[in-house]
């Protein structure tokens, strides 16, 4: 019997002993709230009656992952690879849902949907995003373009940050250090360290929320480190700043306002490493982003209009060592890009209403390296995208939700998707089945078009997601239960080609299909008031040319135990399958393809309130058996590492 069928067989017993085990503890209280999800509808709905399967991971989730970042937060639900999250801090995050990559999923914070227009493609860094400002997060798989627009085609992420508490006057202040190591580098010194505070409260009408982070982490070298090496550790520091301000001159209409600055520096390894100096400025990436926005909202008798609006401004910069001048070439990329999302929700009846909205973006980029040169005055688009979504609660258990978005760009033709989405709630017994077909269209970006590899002939790449599942709860609501299948089609992806006679190369829309299969599935256990057993599975199959970093099967399971009031325990265990990469061999100018091995990892966390409501600790021990293995070829991974932190309220 081999080592992946033994895994296999544990965490199907697991699963199953979660699943099927006798109610033992029949008088425990289990606390079973209604949850509420928006990433459906844009507005607040019972979970019960959405038609998709959401994962919601809540304020009190993150406080038990205390010390992870968002990658890692992401990695552990069921259908999410965020590669990178066990590489070095600095390293480029690749992020993998149902066969799809970073292109393909939308990233909103607090509902606006947030992106680098200067990048290769149309994505958004989460590295730019500390865990602490976060408040919670909503995962929604599958095309979603009808509500979201743009690059929702197999997900979408919508981070909420924390808000103002309701006192006048709160605030926190945190710090956390920690090692960093990989499986074969010990060193016990703290390399890693977080620290941070916010002040918020509200004034009658008014309320505000302020926060200041600082990270600075050290320790491994980005890079795979040849035994014959000896590369320096890349550093990796990030400073966030956010302000948010609120006031709502009547109990109908409320006025938010927000603004942040992130900062990320990063060194990297290139040809030739940093020489071992940490202030060199050879190989080093900085990205600096601004963003600040404006939402009204405005409830009335029988709806509620809202208007998110948002800019930013993203610039990066890489300073690389050339070995040829034994002198430094500079990158610079900078984008600007304006959101405006205006949509009502407008009540018919009490079973059913409609979202109408309409939604404007506008992007543009510049950039100067060696090799090209794109200026701002060429590289623009803009979008205007109105979208209709009606949404149907019956009192029988049916529930409907279907729409449409026409897409209106100012460089390729207009393109249209649409959603259909029922699901049934039986009565009687607590069981929701789910199925949905949707479409979704991902927009070329600025530099697929205007770079000097663009081609103005590109049109979007369209995908289309069928899926069918269900969501139960068992045993007096202890246990919850669900799965989904899914089938996604992608055509006209985007590509790059290279003539063989001419040597020119450019961007183009591949022809032909590309399928990617899969299930997702998830269970939670609340065995006692005190125990709470989590596991989830994933099987991804997709085409060949899409299955670079995918692993075929991935699973997660964790216990969670309040030994007390003040105590918290947590176990996880993360299995990960083996996975296809490739690399490029400068000696050959060949791309060599690999297989990296599957991986298993086991991480603990204990957290202590010392003051109740005012003074926690926490430690985490992350890889405990150090695992050596490769989450992508030539970066380094973390071994096993420890962290501590504090947290004070007041």
């Amino acid at each position: 019997m081999n080592k992946k069928t033994v895994r296999f067989g544990a965490l199907a017993l697991l699963w199953a002993t979660c699943t099927f085990a006798q109610e033992q503890d029949s008088i425990a209280k289990v606390k079973q709230l209604n949850e509420v999800v928006i990433s459906d509808s844009k507005f607040a709905l019972s979970k019960e009656k959405s038609g998709k399967v959401i994962v919601k991971i809540t304020k009190e989730d993150l406080e038990k992952k205390a010390g992870q970042s968002v990658a890692t937060v992401l990695s552990s639900v069921a259908g999410v690879e965020v590669n990178g999250n066990q590489s070095g801090a600095g390293k480029n995050l690749g992020y993998y849902i149902r066969g799809g990559r970073n292109r393909q999923t939308l990233i909103m914070i607090d509902g606006i949907p947030v992106t680098d227009a200067s990048g290769i493609n149309l994505e958004y860094d989460l590295r730019l995003i500390p865990v602490d400002q976060v408040e919670s997060i909503e995962i929604m798989k599958g095309a979603s373009s009808t509500l979201y627009g743009s690059g929702a085609a197999t997900g979408v992420i919508n981070i909420t940050l924390k808000k103002a508490a309701k006192k006048e006057i709160a605030g926190n202040a945190y710090m956390s250090m920690g090692t960093q190591m990989t499986a074969d580098k010990v060193k016990y010194n703290p390399q890693d360290f977080n620290q941070g505070f916010a002040v918020n409260g509200s004034l009658d009408k008014f309320n505000y929320y302020a926060t200041l982070n600082s990270t600075e982490i050290k320790g491994i070298s980005e890079a795979t480190v040849p035994q014959s090496a000896t590369y320096e550790d890349d550093r990796f520091s990030r400073v966030n700043s956010l302000v948010k301000l609120g006031f709502t001159p009547t109990k109908k209409l409320t006025l938010d306002f927000f603004g942040n600055y992130d900062r990320v520096k990063s060194a990297f390894d290139g040809s030739f490493d940093n020489f071992s100096n940490p202030d060199s400025p050879f190989n080093v990436s900085t990205s600096e982003q601004f963003r600040f926005g404006f939402s009204p909202k405005y409830k009335y008798n029988k709806g509620e209009f809202v208007l998110n609006s948002a800019f930013n401004t993203i610039e990066r910069n890489y300073n690389i060592f050339n070995s040829w001048t034994s002198g430094i070439d500079t990158s610079d990329y900078k984008s600007s890009s304006v959101n405006v999302d205006a949509f009502n929700k407008y009540e018919i009846t009490n079973q059913f209403f409609v979202v109408a909205g309409g939604q404007f973006q506008f992007h543009e980029m510049n950039s100067v390296t060696p090799y090209d040169v794109i200026k701002k005055e060429n590289a623009k688009f803009n979008t205007i995208d109105p979208y209709l979504t009606a949404v149907y609660n019956s009192s029988f258990g049916l529930n409907i939700n279907a729409g449409a978005r026409y897409n209106m760009h100012s460089v390729y033709d207009n393109h249209l998707v649409y959603n259909i989405n029922p699901s049934y709630n039986f009565s009687g017994f607590p069981l929701k089945v789910v199925a949905s077909y949707s479409t979704a269209y991902i927009t070329p970006s600025l530099y697929q078009l205007y770079s000097p590899y663009g081609n103005l002939k590109l049109t979007p790449e369209e995908n289309a997601t069928a899926e069918v599942g269900f969501e139960t709860t068992l045993l007096n609501k202890k246990v919850t239960l669900n799965a989904v299948a899914f089938h996604r089609e992608e055509k006209n992806s985007i590509g790059f080609y290279t003539d063989t006679t001419t040597w020119e190369s450019y961007y183009i829309n591949v022809e032909g299909k590309y399928n990617a299969k899969g299930v997702e599935s998830a269970v939670s256990y609340s065995v006692t008031d005190k125990l709470k057993v989590n596991a989830n599975y994933t099987f991804t199959q997709p085409e060949e040319k899409l299955s670079r970093l995918i692993s075929k099967h991935k699973g997660n399971a964790s216990v969670d135990f309040h030994a007390s009031s003040r105590l918290f325990l947590n176990l996880n265990y993360q299995y990960v399958d083996d996975r296809k990469d490739a690399y490029f061999d400068g000696g050959t100018f060949a791309t060599v393809p690999v297989k990296l091995d599957a991986y298993q990892l086991v991480n603990f966390t204990v957290k202590h309130e010392l003051i109740k409501n005012r003074m926690s600790v926490f430690g985490t021990a992350t890889n405990i058996f150090n695992e050596d293995f490769v989450e992508t070829v030539g970066y380094s991974t973390r071994g096993r590492n420890f962290k501590i932190g504090l947290n004070l309220n007041f």
